[in-house]
């Protein structure tokens, strides 16, 4: 099984007791940071991303798209020497799962797609009016965990419990790990060039599974029911209180739906 990460986000993002919750159920698990994350390449020479010009419809600072991640988890296949996986992705990881399971689909035994959205416009947009007064991530390593803690918390889970703790001691690993300021946005304009998956989701052919928290603020909930609904035979389930993160309380369901999938996954030829 592969977990792909969202934007900005690093492989330790899956926390470790979430990954042994699958692990307990049968699952081996492999995590890794995309493209622009943690301790993979970063395009640092690439051109600065004109953030204004591309919510407009100008993506010509766009360095890559979903394809070219998708095209990387492939590769990442390949070398590992495996021939297909079972992918559960989060937010922009689910849209590289689904562009994977689309241009892919022998390398995709099961597609899990959590608090994520199609491309369509108009569905599972980010409330901004919510994240947009935080203002930029700051540089120094203090400033930018103690920014991290209200990003998170303005956008975490109001029906469960937050961990500031962990999500300090979280931060802090990452931007150790390789915080890269511009590829956080090298990756927004990614999705943004990528442009809308619902035809194509149409025609797959895999066992779905979609999980979306009913107070997602980074991106709503018509993006999961989008993603269900373009799917064939996809499952949907909808967690009332959860927003954009993997609530701790809910882990063991998660890995129960996903385990649940896997094995169906299995069944099929």
């Amino acid at each position: 099984m592969l977990l792909i990460m969202g934007g900005g986000a690093q492989l330790i993002h899956w926390p470790d007791e979430f990954c042994a919750e699958l692990v307990d159920r049968g699952l081996q698990v492999i995590r890794f940071d995309s493209r622009d994350a943690g301790r993979s390449s970063h395009l640092s020479g690439a051109p600065v991303v004109d953030m204004s010009a591309a919510l407009a419809g100008d993506l010509t600072t766009a360095s890559y798209d979903l394809s070219d991640m998708a095209a990387d988890t492939v590769a990442l296949l390949d070398a590992l020497g495996f021939d297909s996986a079972h992918l559960v992705g989060l937010s922009m990881g689910g849209m590289i799962a689904q562009t994977m399971a689309i241009e892919y689909p022998d390398r995709v035994r099961s597609l899990t797609s959590i608090s994520s959205r199609t491309g369509a416009p108009g569905v599972g947009d980010a409330d901004f009016g919510a994240i947009g007064p935080l203002g930029p991530e700051p540089h120094d390593r203090q400033s930018y965990l103690d920014w991290q803690i209200r990003f998170s918390r303005a956008t975490a889970s109001p029906g469960f419990a937050f961990d500031e703790a962990a999500v300090a001691a979280t931060a802090g690993r990452a931007y150790d790990r390789g915080r890269d300021h511009e590829a956080m946005m090298r990756q927004f304009v990614a999705v943004l060039a990528s442009g809308d998956r619902t035809a194509q989701l149409n025609s797959l052919r895999v066992p779905t599974l979609v999980l979306h928290g009913a107070d997602d603020l980074m991106c709503d909930v018509s993006g999961g029911r989008a993603t269900a609904a373009a799917i064939p035979g996809a499952k949907l389930v909808i967690f009332e209180g959860m927003g954009h993160h993997l609530p701790r309380e809910l882990w063991p369901t998660f890995a129960d739906h996903i385990a649940d999938l896997v094995h169906l996954g299995e069944t099929i030829p």
